[in-house]
């Protein structure tokens, strides 16, 4: 007998995943209010508290919404919970960073001030490990600023990053010349960079940081301009990367791509040597 009804794939899979996220997302406010004491938020403690922490009405009127609507998102209910509500329940229920990153994500929703209007150094810790690869190894984040990078890598892109005060590779593939002698079919690679972009950045593209990025981008290349224009998305995959070096000649490498636990908004790109195939070698 076929058990594909029971799969992932049954129509219902989506909807119950859904549920799912929404009941988690209520049993998570549930808890996150009650460890709140009133006397923290400035509200009479009360004598007739049935539960610990905060009442629900109370964290409704904190944020600026009623009860009802309040208690349906606690209660799991087929409810959508706005950026700006979720901004103001991480507030009033003073969620830790890492908190109020798995409040967004199950709100499926983006954070509205995660860009906070400057490229946010790393976690202590992170650029030594980024130097401790032996291959070339960097740190980029959502907007593809450059936040770590290895002497590798440095030799490998013949001092850049280095040349550039706030380093980004965006700006580097599409706005500085010597990409197009070193990236090795540029054409190819640049319209996949775009499509790779959108992908990373998705419900975040209205954000000022990554609005900005984006018009700077478009106004002063048309390939930008061009392939941002065609919707193009696809996943940063890796795969095989070359390149040619002033020096050494052409060099390939595997790209390994890797998301950070510690700053999801982060990414860890290495670049693996890979033997060039005798007809590829340049001398």
């Amino acid at each position: 007998m076929s058990t594909s009804g029971q799969t992932g794939t049954h129509p219902g899979g989506a909807e119950s995943a859904s549920q799912t996220r929404r009941q988690a997302l209520g049993r998570f406010l549930r808890h996150a209010r009650e460890r709140i004491r009133p006397v923290d938020l400035g509200l009479a403690p009360g004598v007739r508290r049935r539960t610990p922490g905060l009442r629900r009405e109370e964290v409704a009127q904190l944020c600026d919404i009623s009860t009802t609507w309040y208690t349906w998102i606690e209660q799991g209910r087929d409810v959508t919970v706005s950026p700006t509500v979720c901004a103001r329940l991480a507030t009033v229920l003073k969620l830790a960073r890492a908190e109020r990153h798995y409040l967004f994500e199950l709100a499926d929703c983006a954070d509205p001030e995660h860009w906070q209007g400057d490229i946010q150094p790393l976690p202590q810790g992170l650029s030594a490990c980024v130097d401790s690869i032996l291959a070339p190894a960097y740190i980029l984040d959502r907007s593809w600023n450059v936040l770590a990078r290895n002497e590798a890598l440095l030799s490998l892109f013949d001092g850049w990053p280095d040349r550039s005060e706030q380093p980004n590779l965006l700006r580097y593939i599409f706005l500085d010349p010597a990409a197009r002698d070193l990236v090795v079919d540029w054409e190819q690679r640049a319209s996949r960079v775009v499509a790779e972009f959108r992908a990373d950045v998705g419900a975040h593209a209205d954000e000022p940081d990554l609005q900005a990025l984006i018009q700077e981008l478009s106004q002063h290349s048309q390939v930008f301009a061009f392939w941002w224009g065609r919707q193009t998305v696809v996943e940063r995959e890796g795969g095989l990367r070359d390149f040619r070096h002033p020096k050494e000649g052409v060099r390939r490498f595997q790209q390994f791509t890797f998301r950070l636990a510690i700053r999801p908004d982060c990414k860890l790109v290495m670049l693996l040597n890979d033997q060039l195939p005798p007809q590829d070698a340049v001398a």
